[in-house]
């Protein structure tokens, strides 16, 4: 074995340690003690509080009055810095608070996240009761509407080995059928938007348009998550809406 590999297994195992540590924090989505990041990540415990200390010198982690750990105001700072770097970002935060504005809807950006879906920017519309996902949160492909937009184009085989098969378990305990959700995932293909009901929330409609960067896959779509009630006009005037959006933040060719 090389010196360099020898030399560079112990730095790789403390970056491995700070990723870890920072996804933990980000899917605990509050603070959380040095004995429960010890739990979550499985690193001992000198090394997690030297982690820690070298993080919060770098303004990555705060360290609350009651000892409890949480991010710093420099992952604020990255965040905001990389929406702004973002062309895809920048482009569609305008369209979407005028979509928010117009309807009085929330209206998300939404991609995928490894084998999960997350929300990637949010606007909050003026109805009291709304029915969204929170930026950041990971979940299953098969429980969104989206998840049936980014998936057109992709083989059975490579869908079934990017979702894991606990995925396909909704909430209530209900398995989606496999046959079928590749069958809505070619409608919607072809028809070009998606709309799902009652998957997580019984009382949630939702619907999704994809946003393409080039000739392949959808690289986002731009949703709304609307009551069940809503009558079909409504429905019609919304998609209308979402898809004429859609398509003007897509791109038929690469130009980064």
């Amino acid at each position: 074995m090389s010196r360099s590999s020898t030399t560079s297994t112990p730095r790789a195992r403390g970056i491995d340690r700070v990723i870890s540590l920072c996804e933990q924090l980000h899917l605990h989505r509050q603070p959380m003690t040095p004995k429960e990041l010890m739990a979550a990540t499985g690193a001992p415990r000198s090394s997690v509080y030297e982690l820690v200390n070298l993080l919060s010198e770098a303004g990555w982690l705060e360290t609350e009055s009651d000892g409890r750990i949480f991010f710093g105001r420099a992952m604020h700072y990255f965040g905001l810095d990389y929406a702004d770097h973002n062309d895809l970002l920048r482009r569609a935060r305008p369209v979407m608070r005028q979509l928010s504005a117009r309807f009085d809807e929330t209206t998300q950006l939404c991609m995928l996240d490894g084998d999960k879906y997350t929300v990637m920017l949010n606007e909050n519309g003026a109805r009291p009761f709304r029915i969204s996902s929170e930026v950041g949160v990971k979940v299953p492909i098969p429980w969104t509407a989206s998840g049936r937009v980014l998936l057109g184009g992709m083989s059975r085989e490579a869908m079934l080995g990017l979702i894991p098969e606990e995925d396909f378990v909704l909430p209530s305990g209900e398995r989606i059928d496999i046959d079928g959700f590749i069958a809505e995932i070619e409608s919607t293909r072809r028809r070009g938007y998606a709309l799902t009901e009652g998957l997580v929330d019984s009382f949630a409609c939702c619907m999704a348009a994809p946003i393409h960067e080039g000739a392949g896959p959808a690289q986002a779509t731009l949703c709304f998550t609307i009551g069940r009630d809503a009558d079909e006009a409504r429905r019609d005037t919304l998609l209308t809406a979402l898809r004429e959006a859609s398509r003007s933040l897509s791109r038929e060719t690469d130009t980064r």
